[in-house]
């Protein structure tokens, strides 16, 4: 049976989790957990770098490039055998599941788009992009504690995502499906019907209530969104404008997005689907009024995440906290050597 490939690409907290339920619903479309197979693959060296890799990249990569530069077909044979890699293991990932739609939805791809493009050119994509402002407070919420700043620091996911989606968004060499997240929510029927018909499969429509479709096992393994997409069975708009709520209260955080939002290029913004002069009209249309943000139920990963946020803090601070940890790390190296 051959297996037609299908990629959700998008930042990190667009809501790629809840596309990949439904789309793993289909009868016809197997997902999992995010797989990352392309992100090392685009770094051994004749794509990209790897800077801290335990070899000379720079040479590495220069030795490689010659080398390709003898085969046959050189550029070509390389991109062929980074396909032929990726085709056994998905292949094997496919086997005995009946299905003929493979789906791999890592956000990281985002970042390594023009080589997927040489690699996977008959691929499907879909491409997902969700407003800026809620992406980040999502981002900043869910693994931060809601620390925009150490979010920032640790990852500018809005800096790096929303060129690199603009720029895919504006190529002509693959095919693609453009589907914004506030969209794909507020419409669900329309979008997913519009989604199936560009794949090629059937339109399921039982397939929007995720909830009801056997995915539940797997909110807790692999990557992706830990809490959101386990508190509703289909989609829903609740999350549209929560960074609304999180900006009024805090003018710190406020200051902060509106500098990163002025950092992007403006087409790219459009590009994505979000008209510059309309960003922060949801916040605008707030002013003056008083909003309190929703306290969060604390569960298991939201007490995990506080905890890893402060003692991260505790690390990066040095003194005796992180004397300590680097002993215990010594520690672990020795006994768990080969």
């Amino acid at each position: 049976m051959s297996v037609q490939m299908l990629f959700v690409i998008s930042s990190p907290r667009s809501g790629s989790t809840m596309l990949e339920w439904m789309l793993e619903s289909h009868s016809m479309i197997k997902g999992g957990p995010e797989p990352h197979l392309l992100t090392p693959l685009a770094h051994l060296g004749v794509w990209a770098k790897v800077d801290k890799a335990p070899y000379d990249h720079v040479l590495a990569a220069e030795s490689q490039k010659l080398f390709v530069d003898q085969l046959p077909g050189k550029e070509q044979d390389y991109w062929k055998a980074c396909r032929a890699y990726c085709d056994v293991l998905y292949g094997r990932f496919m086997e005995g599941s009946g299905k003929s739609v493979c789906l791999d939805k890592t956000p990281a791809y985002g970042l390594v788009l023009p080589f997927m493009q040489r690699v996977f050119p008959d691929a499907k994509y879909v491409a997902l992009t969700r407003h800026p402002l809620a992406t980040f407070s999502s981002f900043a919420n869910s693994f931060f504690d809601g620390d925009y700043q150490t979010a920032q620091n640790y990852n500018p996911i809005l800096n790096r995502y929303v060129p690199a989606m603009a720029a895919f968004l504006r190529q002509k060499d693959v095919p693609f499906i453009h589907v914004k997240y506030e969209d794909l929510v507020k419409d669900p029927e329309t979008w997913m019907e519009k989604i199936y018909a560009y794949i090629g499969v059937p339109f399921e429509k039982e397939t929007i209530d995720y909830g009801e479709r056997g995915n539940a096992e797997r909110a807790d393994k692999g990557l992706g969104d830990p809490i959101g997409v386990k508190q509703h069975s289909r989609p829903t708009t609740a999350s549209v404008k929560k960074w609304v709520e999180d900006l009024a209260a805090d003018p710190a955080k406020e200051k902060l997005m509106r500098e990163v939002i002025a950092q992007l290029d403006p087409e790219d913004l459009q590009t994505c689907g979000y008209a510059p002069e309309s960003i922060w009209k949801a916040f605008d249309e707030q002013a003056g009024k008083a909003i309190a943000p929703k306290k969060q139920k604390m569960d298991r990963y939201r007490l995990q995440r506080k905890m890893i946020v402060k003692l991260r803090a505790q690390a990066q601070k040095g003194g005796v906290f992180r004397k300590t940890l680097k002993k215990a790390q010594l520690v672990c190296d020795v006994l768990l050597r080969d």
